[in-house]
């Protein structure tokens, strides 16, 4: 048995915000006593070359785990070939008020309504600056997941991105420009045509721009949701295509509510991502994958509860995967399985 297994059935008893907390807490320890470093076994994946960029396995932590970069070290140590941190605004912002974290558990599926909690860009990149994880200064892949501020207006949510594309630029391997998270009023309007042929226009002459500042190319991806129908979704990946995008994140979190229908906490506002999420996000992968025509890369996320939930995922069209709600259920022993079954 994992140690992970034996801790679980205690962190479960627990609100789930305060176990995710207390995760992350004890990560640190761990990591900072040495404690990690004796549990870390190496990585059986082969690197993946992906926007130009080394991964030293294709399996990935997806953003919202740790939203300031306050624990990079400890989530390293469990083998992840990238980690991506966020997403960050550029102000703090305490998010939703509590609860806003809900375990469906027989289905395998969390709800959160965060609402883009963090203590601002500043802070992470503080943060990043610490690490010894670094992407800039190692062979680590470090993402950076970027966002507007709740108060911020639509109309000017690309001042917010640019604010925080200028100041992680130097820090990330890559930059996330989020505009799927149900819990931001307004925010998955950005999706729309107009507003996102606006948004990846200005971001990509900001990235040129950068590149030349500092010498250095950052790739910069686009995470979008699972609930688009498939006009919208080609939609997205002909402006990707036109404004030349290094890749695209599939997916976010879900509003549907019909894989959980009828279990406790099914009802809680927020969006749901685990295993309740992984067809819609599979399918909307493999609509990407036939636009696009691997022109741009994908990097699959949703619902991967086990290696052949990744193998899935690679199946339909993605270069790398992430996982988060997997994490939670089945412990650091998931990326194990999937570089087992990856290869």
């Amino acid at each position: 048995m994992d140690i992970y297994s034996l801790f679980k059935p205690i962190l479960f008893q627990l609100d789930a915000e305060l176990a995710h907390d207390l995760t992350l807490k004890s990560l640190k320890f761990a990591e900072r006593s040495g404690a990690l470093a004796l549990l870390a076994r190496p990585l059986t994946c082969q690197p993946r070359k992906v926007m130009g960029l080394t991964f030293p396995s294709p399996v990935g932590l997806a953003a919202g785990l740790d939203k300031n970069a306050a624990c990079i070290d400890g989530l390293a140590a469990l083998g992840f070939g990238f980690i991506e941190v966020g997403t960050v605004t550029p102000r703090a912002q305490p998010g939703n008020p509590r609860p806003r974290l809900f375990r469906v558990k027989e289905a395998e599926g969390i709800i959160n309504r965060f609402g883009f909690n963090n203590l601002g860009v500043d802070n992470l990149v503080e943060n990043v600056k610490r690490a010894k994880y670094r992407g800039k200064l190692s062979n680590n892949i470090l993402g950076i997941n970027i966002g507007k501020n709740f108060d911020t207006p639509n109309e000017r949510a690309v001042d917010d991105y640019l604010i925080c594309l200028r100041k992680v630029y130097a820090y990330a391997s890559y930059v996330t420009v989020n505009i799927s998270s149900p819990n931001t009023k307004n925010l998955r309007a950005l999706q729309e045509k107009d507003a996102l042929a606006a948004l990846l226009a200005t971001l990509k002459a900001e990235q040129a721009r950068l590149a030349e500042q500092h010498g250095r190319y950052v790739p910069i991806v686009l995470k979008i949701a699972p609930d688009l129908e498939l006009e919208q979704i080609n939609e997205i990946a002909d402006l990707l295509l036109e404004h030349v995008f290094d890749g695209v994140i599939a997916t976010n979190t879900t509003l549907a509510r019909d894989a959980v229908q009828g279990l406790p906490h099914a009802e809680q506002a927020g969006g749901l991502s685990g295993a309740p999420v992984r067809d819609k996000s599979t399918t909307v992968i493999r609509q990407l994958a036939a636009r696009l025509q691997g022109r741009i890369p994908i990097i699959g996320v949703g619902g991967i509860m086990s290696g052949a939930d990744a193998a899935e995922k690679i199946s339909a069209g993605a270069s790398l995967v992430q996982v988060y709600s997997g994490l939670i259920y089945r412990g650091p022993k998931l990326v194990k399985d999937i570089c087992r079954v990856l290869g």
